[in-house]
C-alpha cells in the first residue's frame, strides 16, 4: 500500500476581473504515481472534475510562471502569496486563483511520501526491474 496525501482547500474560479466563485478542491497525491498530483474540482451544479499534471509543474508555478499545453501556473504578486492556474481543454479555459500557503504546506506533505528528485526510487520499480531482465534473461538464454 502506497502512502498519500490528501488536502482540502478553497480556490477562486475567475469568471471575470469582477466576479469568481468560490471552489472546494480536493488535492491527492499517492506515492505510487509519484510524479503526479490530482486536483478535483468541486463545481456548483456539476460533477467533479479532476486534474492531472505534474508534481514539479506546482512546485515551479509557485515561484514562476510555469507551463506548455494544457495547464499553467503562476505566481501573483510581490509576495507570491496567490498564484493563478489556467487550465485548457475543447471546452474552453478555466481560471483559478489559489493561496500559496495551502499549496506549499500540501507539497511539503508530498515531500515527506516521495522526497523531490526521488521519484523512480518509490514503488516497486527495482523488483519489477529486476523481473523484466530476468525474464528477458531466459528468453534470450535458449
Amino acid at each position: 500500500m502506497h502512502n498519500t496525501v490528501r488536502a482540502h482547500m478553497a480556490m477562486h474560479l475567475v469568471v471575470s476581473s469582477e466576479l469568481s466563485f468560490r471552489v472546494v478542491v480536493d488535492l491527492d497525491y499517492d506515492g505510487g504515481d509519484p510524479f503526479a498530483v490530482r486536483f478535483t474540482f468541486h463545481l456548483p451544479g456539476d460533477e467533479p472534475v479532476t486534474w492531472v499534471f505534474a508534481r514539479e509543474l506546482l512546485v515551479d508555478g509557485l515561484s514562476r510562471a510555469s507551463g506548455e499545453g494544457d495547464v499553467h501556473l503562476q505566481p501573483l504578486g510581490e509576495d507570491l502569496s496567490e498564484v493563478d492556474l489556467v487550465l485548457r481543454s475543447p471546452e474552453g479555459d478555466a481560471r483559478v486563483r489559489a493561496a500559496a500557503p495551502p499549496l506549499l504546506a500540501f507539497l511539503a506533505r508530498t515531500d515527506v511520501v516521495v522526497p523531490m528528485g526521488q521519484e523512480v526510487a518509490t514503488g516497486d520499480l527495482d523488483q519489477e526491474l529486476a523481473d523484466i531482465l530476468s525474464t528477458t534473461g531466459h528468453e534470450n538464454a535458449g
